[in-house]
């Protein structure tokens, strides 16, 4: 299993403005983990998004000596995704390409067919600077506007998607209306249909439906998990009652209980557990 640590999503929500020099210190301590990957920035418009305005900054006071854990940035345009590549730190710049095209408008004010040339413009950005995309497939498993969804379509966006040479996927509850069969049969059918492509899941999940939605994902195939310490977080432009992320804690239990060995260091996740605690108490 991999594990993506998500402080951005965690916090991009919190009104009060967290200082740079507060997420630098906090991310520092994720960063010796052992996680594979660390969501830890925007390059957004910082009118959207104005608790991840400083991501240029915070990149200067991050220590990435000692770390084989990987760094992501989001993206929503080409803007954003120029001036990600600038920065040598970050492996994986993340797009938000949402199946409901109401969200996908909200968040990115872009259509869905506008937002697929944009993924066309953003890979081939990526690949000129040696970066790796990936796409977050949001309202990947309906939506509460109203807007169609079924597993075939999902399919047919993928297929669509995977032409610009993406290699990584992620389904994204973004609201919390997963169910398990349909995670299970989404993950079998995409993971089946596209051997060259890595499938995750991002799951915004209520408290007592975790442990469903992971095993049903896992099961199916899927070994790549976005997490949240504490399950916080959501997405601030999908509705006002956000439904958590998937809390790293029961992600790491899930991997225990199923004999996956992780490279996680407990101690240090403990402190970087204390610290978020600590961190949040001031907001």
């Amino acid at each position: 299993m991999k594990i993506i640590e998500c402080p951005r999503d965690a916090w991009q929500g919190f009104h009060p403005f967290i200082a740079t020099s507060i997420k630098a210190e906090y991310i520092n301590q994720l960063l010796k983990v052992g996680f594979d990957t660390i969501d830890f920035g925007s390059f957004v418009s910082p009118k959207a998004m104005p608790q991840v305005r400083d991501t240029s900054q915070l990149i200067g006071e991050l220590d990435l000596e000692a770390t084989s854990t990987k760094l992501l940035a989001i993206v929503a345009n080409e803007r954003g995704a120029t001036e990600a590549c600038q920065f040598p730190e970050i492996s994986y710049l993340g797009f938000p390409f949402s199946i409901s095209e109401t969200f996908q408008i909200r968040n990115t004010q872009s259509t869905m067919e506008e937002s697929l040339k944009r993924v066309q413009n953003i890979a081939s950005i990526c690949e000129k600077h040696g970066k790796e995309m990936v796409i977050y497939i949001s309202m990947g498993f309906g939506n509460p506007y109203g807007d169609i969804w079924n597993i075939e379509m999902v399919s047919e966006w993928v297929q669509r998607l995977a032409k610009y040479h993406i290699r990584t996927f992620s389904l994204s509850d973004t609201v919390g209306l997963a169910n398990p069969e349909d995670i299970a049969t989404l993950f079998k059918q995409l993971i089946a249909a596209h051997s060259q492509i890595e499938f995750g899941a991002h799951f915004h999940v209520k408290p007592l439906e975790w442990q469903n939605n992971i095993t049903a994902a896992y099961r199916a195939g899927c070994r790549r998990f976005d997490g949240a310490i504490l399950g916080y977080g959501g997405c601030p432009m999908a509705q006002d009652d956000l439904v958590g992320n998937m809390a790293t804690e029961n992600l790491l239990l899930f991997a225990k209980q199923n004999g996956e060995t992780l490279n996680i260091n407990n101690e240090r996740f403990t402190e970087s557990r204390t610290l978020f605690q600590e961190l949040i108490s001031l907001i």
